[in-house]
């Protein structure tokens, strides 16, 4: 089938990117899933720092591409051996793709399952196949993905299948925001009613990181971030103190103001600067988790003897540690249940044509999630 997709062959192109067009909007050829693999239809696809570190080359990709990795859609037609999926279910994309046989798997970790980390490296689907081209050129499937596009064919272990009645343009977030920022507090911070913790990086994953705390019953919730806004936003959704990151004595007012430091310091801005502020503020036997993926050469540094001393944790926090067929119906009744209010963090809605002016966007700090429309 002909459908219409962003196309990106070169990474690194300056801002802005309303200018230098990143991507290129391209009728490209989809070939119909094989075995084991699903068509759907696009509905929303998320705009995603992951992606931006894309686009800015800090994490290389096999060219040309079809970017794109949170979306939201419906099961048009599944290829042989599919039984977890049919026509007409509606699903959310993950970004990670599971055996379900592996020491990963088996100890409950699928998130660190390794079974398709070749074929992400090689733009293929976990099968070895592509399923993507234009003009008779193979296109590379990005993450297994490739949502900027108005189709996909992707493993059936990349889908999650969610209820019919949870509107799926809100639904778009829950398979990277959702279960990264939330994922990071519930399940590898584990988050006990009445701790105190803070969010360093009110971006999509911060956000849902913030509101994760509130579920948990944290006691003290306090956000750190260089947007005055998103500190505003973050005082509705619960946030109990507000500290904007850009000021030269942020760590000692968040320390004086908490009597020490947090209990827990969730950090998702991806950043080296947010990483140490994060150590910074973490109290005496306190756990930092960084969820936010840097540049792959970004080292973060931190005094051995103190980390001794104080009993600090240091945990990574990939996939928000999630088990996505336990997870993602978790929450998604949270969010049906008014706890998790997604569709506040949503900025507004791209077209194809907008898609680059809303990384520009992205970019500048300026938005949380912008949604792709692909048949806008």
């Amino acid at each position: 089938m002909k459908m219409k997709a962003a196309v990106m062959r070169v990474q690194g192109k300056p801002r802005p990117y309303a200018d230098s067009q990143p991507m290129t909007i391209e009728t490209v050829d989809l070939d119909p899933p094989g075995p084991g693999e699903v068509l759907y239809k696009i509905i929303g696809a998320g705009l995603c720092h992951s992606d931006l570190s894309t686009i800015e080359n800090l994490r290389p990709r096999r060219l040309p591409t079809v970017p794109g990795h949170e979306a939201a859609g419906i099961v048009e037609e599944v290829g042989p051996g599919v039984t977890s999926l049919k026509p007409g279910d509606h699903v959310v994309s993950m970004f990670v793709s599971s055996c379900g046989d592996c020491r990963y798997c088996n100890n409950g970790r699928p998130n660190l399952c390794q079974s398709s980390s070749i074929a992400r490296a090689e733009g293929t689907l976990v099968s070895g196949a592509r399923r993507l081209s234009l003009n008779g050129e193979p296109l590379n499937h990005y993450s297994g993905l490739s949502v900027f596009a108005q189709y996909a064919v992707v493993s059936q272990s990349a889908l999650i299948k969610i209820p019919d009645d949870v509107p799926l343009e809100d639904a778009t977030i829950f398979g990277c925001a959702v279960v990264t920022g939330v994922g990071a507090v519930l399940n590898t911070a584990q988050v006990p009613p009445g701790a105190r913790m803070a969010v360093v990086g009110l971006g999509g994953v911060g956000m849902n990181a913030l509101m994760a705390g509130v579920v948990a019953g944290a006691e003290r919730i306090v956000a750190v971030d260089l947007n005055a806004d998103k500190l505003r936003l973050a005082r509705e959704l619960g946030a109990t103190d507000t500290f904007l990151a850009g000021n030269a004595d942020v760590v000692e007012e968040i320390r004086s103001a908490t009597d020490g430091g947090l209990d827990y310091v969730i950090e998702t801005a991806g950043a080296i600067p947010a990483m140490n502020l994060a150590y910074a503020i973490a109290a005496r036997g306190g756990m930092i988790v960084s969820a936010g993926l840097p540049a792959t050469t970004a080292t973060f540094a931190f005094p051995h003897s103190a980390l001794v001393t104080d009993e600090k944790t240091i945990r990574g926090s990939y996939m928000g540690s999630c088990v996505p067929k336990r997870d993602i119906p978790r929450f998604i009744a949270l969010y049906q249940r008014g706890k998790l209010p997604v569709q506040k963090l949503r900025s507004g809605f791209v077209t194809f044509e907008q898609l680059n002016e809303g990384f520009d966007k992205l970019a500048d700090g300026a938005v949380l999630r912008q949604v792709l429309r692909p048949h806008a």
